[in-house]
Parts: C-alpha cells; sequence; structure tokens
C-alpha cells in the first residue's frame, strides 16, 4: 500500500463577501494591531483593501499599510517590511494581492520574529516562530495562499529562489472572485497559465501521491473549459470564481509535491528578461511536456483527457494564440540557463530525469532556437 502524507493547515473561506462576513472573526483572533502588505495599485482599485479597512476598524483594530511590495520581491523589500512590522510592533499581518504581496508576506512574517542576516536567507532553513499571516488573493495563479513557498529575487544567484517551510504557511486564506472582476487580459491570461502550470507539474511530479494527483488533474478539468477563451474581453463574477477555485487548487497540490524543472527553468527568463512568472511558465511548458511524453506517455495522456484533447499539437496552439509574439532569447543564454538549472535537486524533481542537454533542448524548442549538440 502506497504511503501518503498530505498537509495543509490552512483554513480556506471562499465566498462572496467573505472578507467582510468572516473576517470580523478571524481578525480578532490575531491581535490588536495589523500590517497589511499589498502592492502600490491594485488592491487599492479592486476593492480588497477598502473591506480589510472596514473590517479592521468595525473591530477597532489598528492597522499600518505597507504597500512597497514591488512584482517579484526583492530581499530589501522584505528586510523593510520585516523592520516596519518590528517598529509598530504588529500583531499579524494581512496580505492582498497576488502572488508577489503573498510571497512577500511570508518572509516579512518570518523575519519580524527572526533576526536572519541576508547572507543566510535562502541558505538557513525557516523554523521557528512568525506572525500569523492571513491571505486575501486578488489573482487566480500562484495559489501562494494555501503554499508553504516564498519565492524572492535572488540578485547574488541572479534568479528567484524559494524559501520553503511549514512555518510560512499562512493560517488562512479568504477567496473572493469579485476582486478580480478588473484584473485586465494579459493579467488574467497569465497567471491563470500559472495555475495551469502548477496542476500539470504537479501531476508529474516524483512526489506526486493518488491524492495529490487525483486533486491535480481534477484542476485541469475545472480549467478545461477557460483555457482556450482565456483572452476573452469579459469575464461573469462566475467565471472568476471558477478560476481562483483551479489557482487555490494549483496551489494545494504543488504545496504536497512542489513544482518540477518547468519553474526552474522560468525564473532566468523572469530575471534577466522581466517576463512575467506566468507566461515563463507557459513558454516553457510545451517543450516540457514533449520531452516527457518520450518516456512517460500515459502520464500525458491523462492529462490530454482532463483538457479534452487529442494531442499536445492541439494544447501548444492553444498555448501559442493565448502567448502571442514571444520574447528572444540568444543560444548562448540558453546553454548559460540550462548549466545552472541542472545545478538544482528540482530539475529531477519530475517523473523523468533531465539531462543539461534536456533542458538546453527544452529552451530552444521553446524559443525557436537552433540546438546544437555538445
Amino acid at each position: 500500500m502506497e504511503s501518503i502524507q498530505f498537509y495543509l493547515p490552512v483554513r480556506i473561506v471562499f465566498g462572496r463577501d467573505c472578507v467582510l462576513q468572516q473576517a470580523p472573526g478571524l481578525f480578532r483572533e490575531q491581535g490588536q494591531k495589523a500590517l497589511i502588505v499589498t502592492g502600490r495599485f491594485s488592491a487599492k482599485k479592486n476593492g480588497a483593501l477598502d473591506d480589510v479597512e472596514q473590517v479592521l476598524k468595525q473591530n477597532q483594530q489598528t492597522y499600518v499599510l505597507f504597500d512597497q511590495v514591488e512584482s517579484n520581491p526583492s530581499m530589501d523589500c522584505v528586510y523593510e517590511g520585516a523592520a516596519l512590522a518590528r517598529q509598530v510592533q504588529a500583531d499579524f499581518i494581512i496580505a492582498i494581492g497576488g502572488g508577489s504581496p503573498m510571497d512577500a508576506a511570508k518572509a516579512i512574517a518570518l523575519l519580524a520574529c527572526q533576526d536572519i542576516p541576508k547572507a543566510q536567507l535562502f541558505t538557513q532553513q525557516p523554523r521557528g516562530k512568525t506572525l500569523p499571516l492571513i491571505c486575501i488573493p486578488t489573482t487566480a495563479g500562484t495559489g501562494s495562499e494555501v503554499t508553504q513557498y516564498s519565492v524572492l529575487t535572488n540578485d547574488a544567484q541572479k534568479t528567484k529562489t524559494s524559501l520553503a517551510a511549514p512555518c510560512l504557511f499562512p493560517q488562512a486564506a479568504l477567496l473572493d472572485g469579485k476582486y478580480m472582476m478588473r484584473l485586465p487580459r494579459t493579467a488574467t491570461i497569465h497567471t491563470a497559465l500559472d495555475a495551469f502550470s502548477h496542476l500539470v507539474e504537479s501531476a508529474l511530479s516524483k512526489s506526486a501521491s493518488v491524492w495529490s494527483k487525483k486533486l491535480a488533474l481534477k484542476g485541469i478539468k475545472m480549467l478545461q473549459p477557460y483555457l482556450s477563451r482565456l483572452d476573452a474581453s469579459e469575464w461573469s463574477l462566475e467565471d472568476r470564481d471558477a478560476l481562483l477555485q483551479t489557482s487555490l487548487l494549483g496551489g494545494v497540490v504543488i504545496a504536497q509535491t512542489s513544482t518540477t524543472a518547468v519553474h526552474l527553468m522560468g525564473y532566468p527568463l523572469t530575471y534577466f528578461h522581466h517576463i512575467d512568472h506566468g507566461r515563463a511558465n507557459a513558454l516553457l511548458l510545451c517543450a516540457y511536456l514533449e520531452k516527457v511524453e518520450k518516456h512517460e506517455p500515459a502520464s500525458i495522456q491523462e492529462i490530454l483527457d482532463a483538457l479534452q484533447l487529442e494531442n499536445l499539437s492541439q494544447l501548444n496552439s492553444i498555448m501559442d494564440r493565448l502567448l502571442g509574439p514571444k520574447e528572444t532569447i540568444s543560444l548562448e543564454e540558453a546553454k548559460q540557463f540550462a548549466s545552472a538549472a541542472i545545478q538544482s535537486p528540482k530539475s529531477q524533481s519530475g517523473i523523468i530525469s533531465l539531462t543539461q542537454e534536456d533542458i538546453e533542448n527544452i529552451y530552444c524548442r521553446s524559443f525557436h532556437l537552433a540546438f546544437q549538440r555538445p
């Protein structure tokens, strides 16, 4: 009998106006003063910040706003946020936004309680006390509201690096599709493709269990009616809720399995070419699936069945249309990125083993470069 572990200590609340209806009690449980962590603009436009401030005022709780989180948060950002949390003696943190604010908030919650030098942040396993964290996602992509990962820009390594530990799990996640009604078309596409990548990568992970794989394939089936029309100009509230549910499932399953080489390969595209994280994954995904299919065709067929597609060529056509013109990378960059990627254990986390040549070939196929064998 297969040994199965499944750990998800996050209280999930999903529904219309759940912040206004459920947050009062959740916020009161955490203490008197909150640090709100978010970006500069989106939370103020989509109504999420207004709802959080209304609840805190209703509870007679105080709060301080830290709205300096940039896309792909830096170490400087999270150390600044942590210093503010200590200065104002915050009891808990509320993260509002997409993956960047939520990932930043996890690191801030850790650093507010522990004095970890910058030089040791990515080498020291996070453990011990963190500030309680409640996440309110305003995009449907990362699933960070239910994971133990905090992905930050690592300038020393010229890539993005994950902090990963059970202590980084949020206490609760409040999900409401209404906060995404004004999400731009491009952001809708890229974040949904990030969720799609999470679901697919988890299904193809060495660490997948019977439970996690069933949930991953269920998430892919839920996304199937929306995948080909992610570039639609209008979305109903029900559509937004559905995308948010698939993103949530993507987070749930990668919390069990982590991601694969696709994410690892996408990080330098974001670091060096400023390509959105979800887009970077999507640019690489089909070439990766083609490689897996050569060795594990049954696993790819399960994904195709969930998508109601006959072959990977059909999926590739959908992705090409959604992604539009691709960015340009050089053959030399493909070689450099592959050389760096093969050093990471995550390069071998999928159900097939990859060589440096395999990774380079995936880059080349994804960006139509002339692959040169050594």
